[in-house]
Parts: structure tokens; sequence; C-alpha cells
């Protein structure tokens, strides 16, 4: 049965092949394809010119994938829901088609008046999942198996051809003055759109995926050991399933991990889908309005100038590539919460300003687990001078990205301070002083009376049903870690 005009409205989602929305639609009658550029989301504080600049090459991209099938992409700029009603009065809408999305509080308030206009207009809004994650979920139980049954479904082929509609201006895609977007430099930043995306994959896929367990933790060789796909999953240039079952045409301990690192990033932006809050909102209560910001601590921290060689260095590559490893991105999470005792939803923005790859659900859930606020994990305190002789016992990538440094002998180079007769300025704290002063706070507030009973509540509602963690009474207690020496959770791929 043919229906009227079907508008699918396309997010972070930008490609044709495994679009389900897409292809529903089809099924019923001729498809409006529509992007909506909201100048409004782009004035976020997690938002940056970065990552417009990769979202704009992504729709450049999808823009030619729909010219080769019939129809262009339209694109709008405004509020999404003045942009749906001038589409519905001009055009007639039978249905609005989309993928859900768990983005940050701002997306979530657009969607729920989007959702308001379609009920007053009669229009049915058609959202269907893009992953792993459950909208309304209930309880974690069988989560995994559920991800996996969604993630076994067969890939969704692009479709061969559109119905053009006449006489619709496909529209342009706006510069960064005209988003009011800062410049933000980012000269080794990948570029977006399906095509790379899916030239990366085969390339990660045929010659770099043995080596990945290796790559992941080390500065120096993640940037071409990692699969780097992330910037393309976070935009929907790829999708998950195509993705995990590609990847597991291979076999091999690299493919297994990151097939599991595919797992973890729907289980973590889940958390924000179930609690909305934790963008900006403690976990656990005890742990709220515990730090204060000290602005020039911040800006040392966000410019790469604390006096620390590889929190520097990593904080400046960060700037430069628009992404690093994850390993890195917690050590920087680290020293902004624990040795500077920053708090996190500021040194957080920054760092989602940074990432091309940004995630709400998967960012904002490390943030909180990093700087220790979940209580349900343990508490790791990342010494930088450790971990930098580790992952960078030559120095190369200090000396890369810290080129002050350049006449430091390699014994000094973790701590130039350490060198007689030289006139190297002290760091803006002493790591070892403030992480035992972020311990003792720490410790402090974990034997509160009352606070493991809302740990307990956390781990209930938010806690992985897939590896079988113990009661948090038993495996949590008061601990804190510092170097832990088993790699943590790698989310960005």
């Amino acid at each position: 049965m043919v229906h009227g005009l079907q508008l699918v409205w396309f997010k972070r989602d930008l490609r044709l092949v495994d679009h389900q929305p897409l292809a529903r639609a089809l099924a019923r009658g001729p498809v409006l394809p529509l992007y909506i550029v909201e100048p409004e989301l782009w004035s976020q504080p997690d938002c940056s010119a970065r990552q417009w600049a990769f979202c704009r090459e992504s729709l450049q991209d999808l823009q030619e994938a729909f010219a080769d099938v019939g129809q262009p992409l339209i694109i709008r700029s405004g509020d999404a829901v003045d942009v749906l009603e001038r589409a519905r009065r001009q055009l007639g809408i039978s249905a609005l088609w989309s993928h859900e999305e768990t983005g940050n509080a701002w997306t979530f308030a657009r969607d729920r008046r989007v959702a308001a206009w379609a009920r007053e207009r009669g229009i049915p809004w058609h959202e269907l999942p893009q992953f792993g994650v459950v909208r309304r979920l209930q309880t974690r139980r069988g989560w995994a198996r559920r991800w996996e049954e969604r993630m076994g479904e067969a890939i969704t082929p692009a479709p061969t051809g559109l119905t053009p509609l006449s006489g619709i201006a496909p529209g342009d895609l706006p510069t960064n003055d005209a988003l009011a977007l800062k410049a933000d430099p980012c000269p080794y930043r990948q570029r977006g759109g399906r095509r790379l995306g899916l030239q990366e994959l085969n390339d990660f896929l045929a010659h770099r995926v043995q080596g990945y367990c290796r790559s992941i933790s080390s500065p120096n060789l993640a940037f071409k050991g990692c699969s780097r796909l992330s910037a393309y999953i976070t935009w929907g240039c790829l999708s998950m399933r195509e993705v995990l079952q590609r990847s597991r045409e291979f076999q091999g301990r690299g493919v297994s991990s990151f097939s599991s690192r595919l797992h973890w990033h729907c289980h973590f932006i889940q958390k924000l889908e179930d609690q909305p809050p934790i963008e900006w909102e403690d976990f656990h209560p005890f742990m709220r309005g515990i730090r204060s910001l000290d602005d020039a601590r911040f800006a040392a921290w966000a410019e790469g100038q604390t006096g620390v060689p590889f929190v520097d260095a990593c904080m400046r590559a960060l700037r430069a590539h628009g992404w690093i490893n994850f390993r890195m991105r917690a050590m920087l999470m680290s020293f902004a919460s624990y040795n500077l005792w920053l708090p996190w939803r500021d040194t957080g923005l920054h760092l989602a300003r940074q990432f091309v790859d940004y995630e709400p659900g998967i960012h904002w859930s490390q943030c909180q687990m990093q700087s220790g606020s979940t209580s349900i994990n343990t508490i790791r305190i990342y010494n930088p001078i450790k971990q930098g002789h580790d992952h960078d016992p030559d120095g190369a990538f200090i000396r890369r990205w810290c080129p002050e440094l350049e006449d430091v002998p390699a014994v000094h180079l973790h701590e130039p301070w350490s060198l007689l007769g030289a006139p190297r300025s002290m760091p803006i704290v002493d790591c070892a002083i403030s992480a035992r002063e972020a311990k003792e706070r720490i410790f402090e507030i974990r034997r509160s009376a009352g606070f493991d009973r809302h740990a307990d509540a956390i781990q209930q509602r938010h806690g992985s049903r897939r590896s079988g963690l113990p009661s948090t009474r038993r495996r949590r207690s008061s601990r804190l870690t510092t170097d832990p020496g088993i790699e943590q959770l790698t989310l960005d791929l």
C-alpha cells in the first residue's frame, strides 16, 4: 500500500547502508531525505568547529550518495520544529522517520519538542534503534543477549533508486562563520564521510587489527595502530552492525578485543539513555560539589602547559589531531580530577570539544568514572610520570609535542625539573603529594555513613550484567589504585 510523503530525518546516521528508517520509509511511499543544521545545537558548550568540519564533510559525502540514487539530500538550517512545520505546510507529511538518538541534554529536549509537534499534527514519528541501546529499558538483565541479537540482524542494503521530488531546492551547508563557530585549528584531524570510513575499516582489518592490543595503550603506536573508526561510528558514516559483522569475519586476539569494545560502546551509552542527568550531575550524591574550578589550573591543563611533560604532550597531540587513545584520555581526566582537583563537568566540556568522536553517552560516563564519581568502579589515579616512562620510554612522543624540552637528556625528560643546574620550572602541582591528598579526600567520602547504600543502587541500575561482577559491597570497599596494570575499557577504538 502506497502512503503519502515519508520524511526521513538524518541526524548522526550519515549513510545509506544499514539505514532502517530510510528503507522502511521507502517501502511506504516517496521519500524526502532531510538534514537539519541546527545553529542552537552548534552553540552548545560541548560542540566545536572541528566536529562540524567532520560532520560537514560527511554530509557532502552523503549528498553525493543521494545524488547517485536520484533524489538529493535536502539541507535546511534552523530550529527543527520550525523546519518540519514548513515541510508539513508546503509538502504534506504522512510520517516522520529517524533513528533514536542518545545525545546531550539539548538534543533530548529538542526531540521532546519534535514529539509534541508530531502528536499535535497527527503525524506518526517512527524512531528506530541505531545500535544496541534500548529505550525505556526496565532492567539490565538480558541486555547483552539483546545487543547480540540486534547486531546479528541482516545489514539493510542501500536503496538503488529514489523517486525524485520536483521543485525542492537541495539547500546549502553553512560555513563556520554562519554557525558562529570559533576558530578551531586541528591540522591532523581525520576527514569525514562514509567512503573514507570504509577505507579505514578495510585497512584496519587487513593490516592493523592483529597488532591492535599492542597499540591501544601507546600514544606512539595508537594513531596508526588503533582502528580509528570512532568518529565514523559517532557520526553514523558506518553502522555499528556492519563494523561488528565485518570484524567477525576475521580471527585473532586483536579482533576479539576490538569486538568487545563495540559492546562496551553501547553499554556506556545506555547509562545516559537511562539517566540523562549524568551529563551534569554526579552518579553518587556524596560526590556532588566536592571540587571547585581553579581558572589558572584549568587553563594550564587545557593548553598543555602544566609542566608535566607527558600530560602536556598528550593534550597538545589531542588538540592537533582531535583524537587520542583511551589510556591517554583517562590519564588527562585523572590528572585534572585528582592532581588538579578540578570539577569533571568543566574539564569534560573541554575534552568534549577537542574530540571529533565525541559521543555524549560514552564521554560523560567515562568522565565520571575517571574522576571517581560513579562509586561502583575502583578508582585509578594515574601517575603521569610513570605513565610516561611506561608508554613513551625513549621520550619520542614528548619530544614531538614539547619541543621546548629538546635539549633535556632522556634520563630527565619525564621530570625535567630534576636536572641539576638547569632553569626548569616546577610543574603546577607535585604529582605525588596531590595524588596522596586526593586519596585522602576520596577515602573520607567513601567511609561516610550511607555511601555504600547509594553505591549499591547505582550498581543495580547501571552495572554490567555481562561480566558477572560480584556485589559492590564485596568488591568495592574503599580501594583506590594508582597506575593500573590492567588496561581500562577502550572506547575510542
